[in-house]
Order: C-alpha cells, then sequence, then structure tokens
C-alpha cells in the first residue's frame, strides 16, 4: 500500500474512509473527519476488529503543514484498557528518550508504565503501523 499523507485534507480523509475496504481485518469503522478551520481537521472514532478489539481514534492534523498536532489511540478487548498511545511529553523518564514524545502506556499499572513507541509520528498517518499492530499481536493466530 502506497504511503498515506496529512496532505491534502481530501487525500486523508479519503483514507480515513475507506480503512475497512484497505484493512480487512477492520469490520468496522465510526471514524469521521470534520474540519475546525479550512486547515485543522479532527478524526474521532472507532475502528472494529472483531473478538471485543476495538481501536478508539482521536487526532487533530494540521492539513497546510500536513502534520499530526495531537492524538490519543486507545485499544480495548471486552471494554477492558489493553493499552494506549499518547504524546504527552514525560521529559524526566529517560527511557522514553529515543521517541520523546510518543510512548505506549502498557499493563501493570497501564497509567504509568510507558515504553517507547518507535511506529509513532507526527509527521505521517499512525493508524496504518496501529493497525497492523492489531493484526500481528491481537488477530494473528498463537505459534
Amino acid at each position: 500500500m502506497p504511503e498515506t499523507v496529512l496532505h491534502p485534507l481530501e487525500t486523508y480523509r479519503d483514507f480515513v474512509y475507506t480503512i475497512p475496504d484497505r484493512f480487512l481485518s477492520v469490520r468496522w469503522s465510526t471514524l469521521v473527519l470534520y474540519t475546525i478551520s479550512s486547515q485543522i481537521g479532527v478524526v474521532k472514532g472507532d475502528l472494529d476488529f472483531g473478538n471485543g478489539i476495538t481501536l478508539r481514534v482521536a487526532e487533530q492534523v494540521d492539513f497546510a503543514a500536513g502534520r499530526i498536532v495531537r492524538y490519543g489511540y486507545k485499544v480495548s478487548r471486552g471494554g477492558e484498557v489493553l493499552y494506549w498511545y499518547d504524546p504527552q511529553p514525560h521529559p524526566n523518564d529517560p527511557t522514553l528518550t529515543s521517541t520523546f514524545p510518543h510512548h505506549k502506556h502498557i499493563p501493570p499499572n497501564i497509567k504509568h508504565n510507558r515504553v517507547p513507541a518507535p511506529g509513532l509520528s507526527f509527521d505521517r498517518p499512525n493508524l496504518p503501523f496501529l493497525i497492523e499492530e492489531i493484526e500481528r499481536d491481537l488477530l494473528a493466530p498463537s505459534s
């Protein structure tokens, strides 16, 4: 799949609305992209993968700059949060410097247990990485 870009708005909008066609693991999508100004958009909603697995998405995108301004991604199974990603800076945590400010919250103590998130960026879409991670780690049959 060619890499999707964050500019112009129409390109990313088309990508967001065709995710279930592009990724067969996505059973349905409630993602909506709406604009809050001529160049700023927000993507919100869920992607459902079956087996109770859901990816909740919240992004704010500056389409003029081609950058994600902020995001939050949460993966759940049957209502239980498995992990989430956010770019909230934690400058005093040296274990996160390699991907600052991107990081993943994981169990145990999910709120405070953070690891680097090398797959996330402000400069390219994160949804392909997140979907592929779910396919690999949560949907692939156990070996």
